[in-house]
């Protein structure tokens, strides 16, 4: 084999490489986003709760709203008890949220939900909440879902979020693709 040949097959084995590598990259950064957001509370991403348990009321108090949302066309109603409550930073507290399906066809939805301002996620840790599961509600069913959380109270000592006197909680149901989650 030349020494010309040899090279170009040495620039081809790397290239193909490179290819591949990018194609895993593609495939594990949804994962590794999700990861990073919930490590980090990037993007408003709120923290999931390892235990019941709240750190416990600090004496700071903050006002958490609640935003409620649902997809064009999904048929449903959704919506909190309470738009605004007052909550003591490191309690542990309970929202409820309303939902019903105003059609005559069972529906499976499915809730994303965010924090804002984004940088007080990290802080914001649910214990419980109906958007870790798919909710079905029968045609003209009414479901009282809630939502038991705390905001942790590093919130109050950290420079960019010490000073945020509001936090919003917003959710929005999507419908789940029935077909795709049957057999």
């Amino acid at each position: 084999m030349t020494a010309l040949a040899h090279r170009n097959r040495r620039v081809g084995l790397i290239g193909l490489l490179i290819v591949l590598a990018m194609i895993g990259l593609g495939f594990a950064s949804v994962p590794l986003y999700r990861i990073f957001c919930e490590a980090t509370g990037f993007d408003g991403t709120t923290q999931r709760a390892k235990s019941d348990d709240a750190p416990g009321a600090t004496g700071l108090i903050i006002s958490v709203r609640f935003d409620a949302n649902v997809a064009p066309g999904m048929g449903w109603t959704f919506g909190p008890e309470q738009e605004t409550e007052r909550v003591a930073v490191g309690a542990r507290e309970m929202a409820f949220f309303n939902a019903i399906n105003n059609t005559n066809h069972p529906i499976t939805g499915s809730a994303t939900f965010n924090v804002t301002p984004t940088q007080a996620g990290q802080y914001f840790t649910k214990i419980q909440c109906f958007c870790f599961t798919e909710q079905t509600l029968q045609p003209g069913e009414s479901v009282r879902m809630p939502v038991v959380y705390y905001v942790d109270p590093a919130f109050a000592t950290d420079k960019d979020t010490k000073n945020i006197p509001e936090i919003t909680l917003s959710y929005t149901f999507y419908p789940v693709d029935q077909s795709k989650t049957r057999g």
